[in-house]
């Protein structure tokens, strides 16, 4: 119920702040609002990107006196830096950041938030909660309690599988959680589960050092559908064919096209919409020109996108 609320709560801001938008409001003070998100450097981030440029074209556009500043981070260390900067140089109202990795921004956010800075956290949250004002994120305890329950099924409670894992973040972390604690009450084993940064790059190399490594797999958890085309493709190049099941997460249109065709090895998936960078800044914004205050931590969900609901998450025009 609580998670209901809150998505009521959210949809009612952005509906709120999208008709003020409209209607015009009175204008206040001027506004910084800075957004500190990694580069696009794989395909969930390039729709961060997509969708943060967008949130930056579109609240300038409806308010002058609101200043949307996107900065973009090909590493922890850049994005430290590039914060430091931001900090240093502007006098900003507010901060949106999707932290590059949980542990490195932690301590940078919070010196930002000691001089009165507004804290809307995205995605990976932070080592210490208390620093976010504001939280965004899908509910990544269930992208893997809801996979490894349905693999379960399909398995039978049997097998062994392999893991690849993302970045080092409260996210990963949760994930793997959420997948880990419905497998150990299943006789499937892990045989193996290692980082891969997702990175399809990375996760084609990984995948082709657990086809070495292991004779007889039954199912692949790629934890994001970067990493699972990379997973394929090394599965496919091996000619491997004891592989049941290829699962990731996170809603790729290229995944979710397999979901819809019925594809036999990712019958399934689960939404993670990068697009949630946009609801967090259009809420950050509501703020000062929308009367609409937002506090706590809003959680979206992660339902299975099966063969019978894929058009409902497939959306070809989009980067990711």
């Amino acid at each position: 119920m609580k998670s209901l609320k809150k998505r009521i709560i959210l949809s009612t801001a952005l509906v709120a702040f999208a008709a003020s938008m409209s209607v015009g409001h009175a204008q206040e003070r001027n506004v910084k609002i800075a957004v500190s998100i990694p580069a696009a450097t794989h395909g969930w981030t390039g729709g961060v990107v997509y969708h943060a440029e967008q949130a930056e074209k579109e609240i300038e556009a409806a308010f002058p006196n609101i200043d949307v500043i996107v900065s973009t981070a090909s590493s922890a260390s850049a994005q430290v830096s590039s914060l430091e900067d931001l900090s240093a140089t502007q006098d900003l109202d507010a901060l949106v950041i999707l932290p590059f990795t949980s542990e490195e921004l932690t301590g940078p956010v919070e010196q930002v938030k000691e001089k009165g800075t507004f804290i809307a956290v995205v995605d990976r949250g932070l080592s210490d909660p208390s620093v976010q004002d504001l939280y965004i994120a899908g509910d990544n305890i269930a992208v893997g309690a809801n996979t490894a329950k349905w693999l379960s099924e399909k398995l039978n409670g049997e097998g062994e599988i392999v893991v690849l894992r993302g970045i080092p973040t409260v996210i990963d972390d949760e994930r793997i959680k959420g997948f880990s604690d419905v497998i150990a009450k299943t006789n499937i084993k892990i045989l193996d589960m290692q980082y891969a940064n997702w990175n399809q790059d990375e996760a084609f190399t990984l995948m082709q050092d657990y086809l070495a490594k292991h004779p007889k797999i039954d199912a692949v958890w790629a934890n994001d559908d970067d990493m699972l085309l990379g997973v394929i493709e090394a599965v496919d190049q091996a000619g491997r064919t004891d592989i049941k099941y290829a699962l990731g997460g996170n809603g790729m249109k290229q995944v979710i096209d397999l979901v819809k065709k019925g594809d036999e090895r990712t019958p399934i998936s689960t939404p993670y919409p990068p697009s949630m960078i946009k609801s967090a800044i259009y809420m950050v914004a509501s703020q000062f020109n929308g009367q609409a205050p937002m506090r706590g931590s809003f959680r979206l969900d992660a339902p299975l996108i099966t063969p019978d609901n894929a058009d409902q998450f497939y959306f070809p025009d989009s980067p990711f």
